[in-house]
């Protein structure tokens, strides 16, 4: 990983000086790094040893914060991280236009990979990632999304990027199609798990641990499963405040309806169907070759159950 940040320094240099400075400070700011992680474990499992994979892990960070920077204008954010987004620093047109400068210096970068299914792998997941953006953008404030629906937009929103750094480590270790596919399994299950941990967080963390606001996917006006299971397990009249703060994005109602989320057993259905996503994840990995990586691989589904943040 030190090796990859070196890689992410490097090329975010740019002779824009703003440009730098904003892409600096949104990367610079943490983050998890785990689709990085993702790419040169499953890379690792297979027996590449090649310095691309620090090159191809940077790519894959960079359409993430892309993401990010966009996202936050769209959601109108101001707290990422513990800190300010940096539309809420720099201004929304800036973080649009370095959004753009990070996917086009991905797709610089990954075309030194030489590979053609790498690019066609990331291409097509930068693809899918915007039309899950357009999905859910699409879904705001709609109080009547099923719970199919909801899992389609995460797993294009954000599985997906999780489902293709997986496949792009195995690719670079030339692996048979098989273990491809495992690692792609692998990939989007624990990025489904991922997401809807995230969101059974937005009703049980707080902002010194998440580093964001508490009920921010409410405010805006998102419907995410804890609140598909509060509707279908609450009365009718608590399932009525749900559709209506879903509806009105009522910042008010906040506190009532993670009373009940909580008060119905909503996040249990979430936490059940989190740990399904890992459990499929955990099976993916020990399809691959025996050894430290996947051990890694199978620890990471596993505590991903219990993050806070």
């Amino acid at each position: 990983m030190r090796q990859v940040d070196l890689v992410i320094s490097k090329r975010l240099e740019s002779t824009v000086p703003l440009v730098g400075s904003i892409s600096q400070y949104i990367i610079g700011a943490g983050g998890k790094r785990l689709r990085p992680v993702l790419l040169l474990l499953c890379s690792g499992a297979l027996g590449f040893q090649g310095s691309q994979k620090f090159n191809m892990a940077a790519v894959v960070e960079f359409i993430h914060t892309a993401t990010l920077l966009h996202d936050d204008v769209v959601d109108d954010s101001e707290m990422r991280r513990g800190s300010a987004t940096a539309n809420a620093r720099f201004g929304n047109p800036a973080s649009v236009l370095v959004g753009d400068f990070l996917y086009s210096r991905a797709f610089q970068m990954m075309v030194e990979a030489q590979d053609m299914r790498i690019m066609e792998t990331l291409a097509n997941a930068t693809n899918v990632i915007a039309e899950g953006e357009v999905l859910q953008l699409m879904n705001m404030h709609n109080a009547d999304l099923s719970e199919a629906s909801y899992l389609h937009v995460i797993r294009s929103k954000t599985a997906k990027l999780f489902e293709a750094s997986a496949r792009v480590g195995a690719l670079l270790a030339q692996a048979d199609p098989q273990h491809i596919d495992a690692c792609a399994t692998y990939g989007q299950a624990l990025g489904t798990a991922f997401q809807v941990i995230d969101d059974v967080l937005d009703y049980t963390g707080d902002l010194k641990t998440m580093g964001k606001n508490v009920g921010d996917d409410l405010r805006e006006g998102k419907t995410t499963l804890p609140l598909i299971a509060a509707m279908r397990l609450g009365s009718p009249s608590e399932r009525q405040e749900i559709q209506q703060a879903i509806t009105n994005a009522d910042v008010s109602a906040i506190e009532r309806i993670a009373s009940i989320v909580q008060s119905t057993g909503a996040l249990e259905v979430a936490k059940l169907a989190a740990q399904t996503e890992a459990q499929r994840a955990v099976n993916s990995a020990k399809l691959l070759p025996k050894g430290p990586h996947v051990d890694s691989l199978i620890a990471l589904a596993t505590q991903l159950l219990n993050r806070d943040h």
